[in-house]
């Protein structure tokens, strides 16, 4: 019997045929550094320029070739019990998880796939890393219907064949959040990035071999542009400070640039919706990813903000959930937003916004205190010792002098900081849920509700024991929450309460 009927015949199906060209020549770009290599390397040799096509020729064919190979040995299933994803061209491996274990299924599409409408499945099982099971690549309707199908057959609604016409959402969606080009480059101008400096830094590290001198070499750029007879030696002191001025500008415009064009790339055409089956969320403009979050899963809320953004009014919004991305805490939701843009997105995760009525609670003032004299204590100690190694070695007295100066600055914004933390961070609790408030310049705001806490324990070292206040943490599942330094009455009646609530709950009874 052919291998494809009987594969057929078995519930096994194969990726998308269009695959094999998009792992073909995504091999091919991997390959595109050793050809440079090659190449640079016979430069002198004679004929070398002949030799150049037949090389990009034999990788391109060796690329296809590769591509065909493992979509032709890859292939999947979707069992009674679990999904299993077989590949491999010399070594087979065949990987199945089951369908309880699953806790998401998101889509990506990067700018090759998504130019020929296919998408790479990934199964999220929580454990992150190489643990997550990877389809690549199927049709867009082929992918959505395999999100659709494991979803229901995790959840005991369907046994039957999967259809790529059962992969759409529901009609009945509504638009909680999106953003158009305008706030995009708002958002992006708040985005700062010195990425752009990490990866030339790292080019250079690479190609050094390339360059007329070591480029690390700090003397060899100080003797290039200010040596004796370089003409900015030349320049008076005004003239050099208009220079230097003129650099950090071009620095920051570059930083501006780079940070406005990562959160174009990232959140380009950034939409969340509200669907019977939870949360869903697209966003990107070369890599397309599609998320959908149950919000039975969503665990707890994350409202932050940045030191500038705050004093205009923007936030953003995470949910901690047990769907996350393998590859981080929680999902961002509203990433650029006013409070009141939030607060539906709130609603509809099923949390709620603290209100002006909330009675809010500050840390105990001795946590503060004994935080502030203990990094004093440690700043002071080192200046101490700087003073002295300064004494016994007198070459480095303007050195120690130095390090004495930026101690002593250090040690008192270490106990300003304390004070203005003790003056922010606080935190409070209701019925339904706790809140967390932290930071001074950028504070965070955490929501969980006490239902779906795991875990609460109080926790004292030795001086918080002597001193009369603890630690709160909280467990929450793909994420953590504490309040810190809190009396530990406060800290006792806290717990109760929360315990309290869990011991009403018959968790036999909620959603999965």
């Amino acid at each position: 019997m052919n291998q494809d009927v009987a594969d057929e015949r078995g519930g096994w199906r194969r990726a998308s045929p269009l695959s094999f060209a998009v792992q073909g020549l995504m091999g091919l770009r991997n390959a595109i550094l050793p050809v440079i290599a090659v190449l640079f390397g016979s430069r002198n040799w004679d004929g070398a320029g002949m030799a150049i096509l037949p090389i990009l020729g034999a990788v391109l064919l060796l690329s296809l070739g590769g591509g065909w190979l493992v979509w032709r040995k890859t292939r999947y299933r979707l069992g009674e019990s679990d999904v299993r994803i077989e590949g491999g061209i010399i070594n087979r491996t065949a990987r199945s998880v089951p369908y309880e274990r699953i806790q998401d299924v998101s889509l990506e599409q990067k700018l090759l796939p998504r130019l020929l409408g296919l998408v790479e499945v990934k199964f999220e099982t929580g454990a992150g890393g190489k643990d997550e099971l990877k389809l690549a690549f199927v049709t867009e309707a082929e992918g959505a219907a395999l999100r659709e199908a494991v979803r229901e057959r995790r959840d005991g609604v369907r046994t039957g064949p999967l259809s790529e016409s059962e992969g759409s959402l529901a009609p009945e969606t509504r638009t909680l959040f999106a953003m158009d080009l305008r706030r995009l480059v708002t958002f992006g101008l708040f985005e700062f990035s010195l990425v752009v400096f990490a990866v030339v830094a790292g080019a250079a590290q690479q190609f050094d071999f390339l360059l007329p001198f070591d480029v690390w070499d700090a003397d060899k750029w100080m003797e290039l542009l200010a040596g004796p007879g370089h003409w900015i030696a030349g320049l008076g002191i005004a003239t050099q400070a208009i220079a230097v001025s003129i650099a950090l500008a071009a620095f920051s415009i570059l930083g501006l640039v780079t940070g406005l064009s990562r959160t174009v790339l990232r959140d380009y055409g950034f939409r969340l919706e509200e669907t019977p089956k939870g949360l869903r969320r697209r966003r990107g403009l070369l890599t397309r990813t599609d998320v959908l979050m149950p919000v039975h899963r969503v665990q707890a809320l994350a409202v932050t903000t940045g030191i500038v953004r705050r004093r205009l009014g923007w936030h953003a919004l995470e949910v901690v959930s047990l769907s996350q991305d393998a590859t981080s805490g929680s999902h961002v939701v509203v990433p650029f937003a006013q409070m009141e843009e939030i607060a539906p997105v709130v609603t509809v995760a099923g949390f709620a916004l603290p209100g002006p009525e909330m009675s809010w609670h500050r840390p105990s003032p001795k946590y503060h205190f004994d935080n502030a004299a203990m990094g004093v204590s440690v700043l002071a100690a080192a200046a101490l010792a700087a003073g002295l190694l300064g004494t016994l070695l007198p070459f480095l007295a303007p050195m120690a002098q130095i390090a004495q100066g930026v101690f002593v600055l250090l040690a008192g914004f270490s106990a300003v900081r304390e004070y203005f933390l003790w003056r922010h961070d606080r935190h409070a609790i209701d019925g339904r849920h706790v809140f967390v408030s932290r930071g001074w310049l950028a504070p965070r705001l955490d929501i969980a509700s006490r239902l779906k806490l795991q875990t609460v324990e109080i926790r004292q070292g030795p001086i918080a024991r002597r001193r009369g206040y603890a630690n709160l943490d909280f467990g929450v599942a793909g994420g953590a929450l504490g309040m810190h330094g809190i009396p530990l009455e406060t800290a006792r009646e806290i717990r109760a309460a929360v315990i309290e609530t869990l011991a009403r709950v018959d968790f036999s009874r909620l959603p999965g």
